[in-house]
């Protein structure tokens, strides 16, 4: 080791140590967006989503924001110049260091709402994780979620391995025996989560993202 090096790593600048930047976000709470998919009237995403919240909350090292696409006025068609929501909408991606999509199975895929309102934002989604709840009859959402995983690849996101599926066909929501195996899904998801939010954040720090 040089006189140099010894100095930077005294200092908190050199590779062997971190710098008071990287200390300072690898400390704070890592910001989540919960993102609910569908907005079709009597749905029950918004319920999936409070039950995803109360098991949620009280991870202090998340701090999370509920963006439901029903509370936003999306234009039908997409217009040469965003709208106040879309803006505002896309701000939120931004802010956001990780997600959380939950989402319903339609047809075997994924509600046109979440689409829609993924497409409008780009840079916004890169080098973050993305977890995703999924409900449905049946398949419990999953081909929903595998066709998701194709979109957020090319926003070149990580997605992540372990999620949520809840399958209403077989128990309704919170209801044993499932409840305690879907709370520690919860758990394990959240978990994973919040590594890659944090290694993610440190790598962004360290070296600029080159899509």
């Amino acid at each position: 080791m040089t006189t140099d090096e010894a100095d930077d790593i005294a200092r908190g600048t050199g590779s062997g140590s971190p710098s008071g930047r990287e200390r300072e976000t690898g400390s704070d709470p890592l910001r989540v967006a919960v993102i609910i998919g569908s907005t079709r009237e009597g749905r029950v995403g918004d319920a999936v989503g409070r039950w995803f919240m109360d098991r949620a909350q009280d991870r202090s090292e998340l701090e999370l924001a509920v963006l439901d696409l029903a509370d936003f006025d999306f234009p039908v068609h997409h217009p040469g110049r965003a709208t106040g929501q879309m803006t505002e909408f896309t701000g939120e991606i931004a802010r956001a260091e990780a997600f959380v999509v939950i989402t319903p199975e339609y047809n075997r895929s994924f509600p046109a709402s979440l689409k829609q309102a993924i497409d409008f934002a780009y840079e916004e989604w890169q080098t973050k994780p993305v977890a995703f709840v999924s409900y449905g009859h049946g398949s419990a959402g999953l081909y929903a979620v595998e066709q998701l995983r194709s979109v957020f690849t090319e926003l070149h996101t990580v997605t992540l391995r372990n999620g949520v599926a809840l399958d209403f066909l077989q128990q309704p929501l919170g209801e044993s025996p499932s409840a305690a195996r879907h709370d520690r899904s919860v758990r394990v998801m959240l978990d994973q989560l919040g590594w890659w939010g944090r290694a993610l954040r440190e790598a962004r720090a360290v070296h600029p993202y080159v899509a």
